[in-house]
């Protein structure tokens, strides 16, 4: 059992002699480190210090007495035990030591670092992404098993009930970017074309920008708004409640029931988004031609007919699958890493949303440069 800490002053031959009894622990000291400092710093300061009658002696304890006699009682004038004088030693030379402050690198020395770490970081995300890819290429040929041996097995539900939610319920926001998307490449390309007396060419300027490259770029960067962001905030709400922690536990892979129901539904929906988001510009650059060229609908699809033709329409669909994977992959990726705090989870739905339009405008680029060495 412990006994208080406890202290007397008493009278010596030399001078007063501070005496310390009890336990001087963590849990036991009490009040009792206060009280000695407030009596060692008054009048009669004493001159030696005995330890004999303290039976068990920790760091804070030691702290406290080195705190209230430091100044006042030389080391030669502490009487105790070895083990106890030890202690006294250790922890004063631990209270007397100095914070060692890290010198700043600066310059150049600095900038090596920042690049040092920069390539870390990416060497880390590439690793980490090459990781997510694996298992998500294990669930996709365990779905597609499922799919012959016992299509029972396919979460269906999942699946539906996202390609309503990035599908169908993006319908209207992506009909009326492209509508307005169309018309101002209309309206740009009609006001240019007429200082040459070739405001007929708008309508192929409309035709080539909008099935080749605005009708799949304005679904995807949406897309990338919406649904990257829901799927990291999805995802990663889960991981800060520990329920994908609970799903591994309870045998269930992740992957299978959480992320390839995401890609699955952004495959889906994505060419569909395309050709929604493909009439929308046509009709708003048409609109365009017919108010301010007085063009007549008849003759602005004739034109788009005989000289843009499918062939554009079909380079713009191609990226449709390219742009799914990307937007469902950067969105699940994000989600899996949020950590335990909400500022995690800010952070990641972030950087979901940048990195997803970053890498759809970067694929794009890819895709034009790949198409022009074509001769497509």
């Amino acid at each position: 059992m412990e006994r208080p800490a406890e202290f007397n002053l008493v009278t010596a031959s030399d001078g007063p002699k501070l005496v310390l009894t009890g336990d001087w622990t963590a849990t036991s000291i009490g009040d009792a480190a206060r009280d000695l400092y407030d009596a060692i710093i008054g009048d009669e300061s004493p001159k030696s210090l005995d330890l004999t009658g303290v039976g068990r002696l920790d760091t804070a304890g030691a702290f406290a007495v080195i705190r209230a006699t430091d100044g006042h009682i030389g080391s030669d004038r502490v009487n105790g035990r070895p083990e106890s004088l030890r202690l006294l030693q250790l922890v004063g030379a631990a209270a007397a030591a100095k914070p060692v402050v890290a010198t700043k690198p600066r310059g150049f020395h600095e900038m090596t670092i920042r690049i040092g770490k920069g390539v870390f970081d990416l060497g880390h995300e590439v690793f980490e992404t090459l990781v997510f890819l694996g298992h998500l290429l294990v669930a996709v040929g365990r779905t597609a098993g499922y799919l012959v041996t016992n299509p029972k097995r396919v979460r269906w539900a999942p699946i539906v009930s996202l390609m309503e939610r990035a599908g169908l319920d993006a319908i209207p926001i992506v009909a009326i970017t492209s509508l307005f998307i169309g018309a101002v490449v209309g309206l740009l390309g009609a006001n240019m074309l007429r200082q040459f007396g070739a405001e007929v060419f708008a309508v192929e300027l409309i035709g080539i920008a909008v099935l080749r490259e605005f009708n799949i770029l304005i679904t995807a960067i949406l897309l990338a708004g919406r649904s990257a962001s829901a799927f990291a905030a999805e995802l990663g709400s889960m991981k800060m409640n520990q329920e994908i922690d609970a799903m591994q536990v309870l045998g269930v892979d992740p992957f299978e029931a959480l992320v390839f129901p995401r890609f699955a539904a952004l495959l889906i929906t994505i060419p569909l988004l395309t050709f929604v988001a493909t009439l929308a510009g046509l009709f708003g650059g048409l609109l365009v031609t017919w108010t301010v060229l007085d063009l007549g609908p008849s003759f602005f699809l004739q034109r788009i007919i005989d000289y843009v033709g499918v062939t554009q329409f079909m380079i713009g669909l191609v990226k449709a699958p390219v742009m799914a994977v990307v937007i469902a992959g950067i969105g699940c990726r994000q989600g899996l890493e949020v950590g335990g705090d909400v500022e995690s989870l800010g952070r990641r739905v972030t950087a979901a949303v940048v990195h997803a339009i970053f890498a759809i405008i970067l694929i794009d680029a890819i895709f034009a440069l790949v198409f022009m060495e074509l001769g497509l």
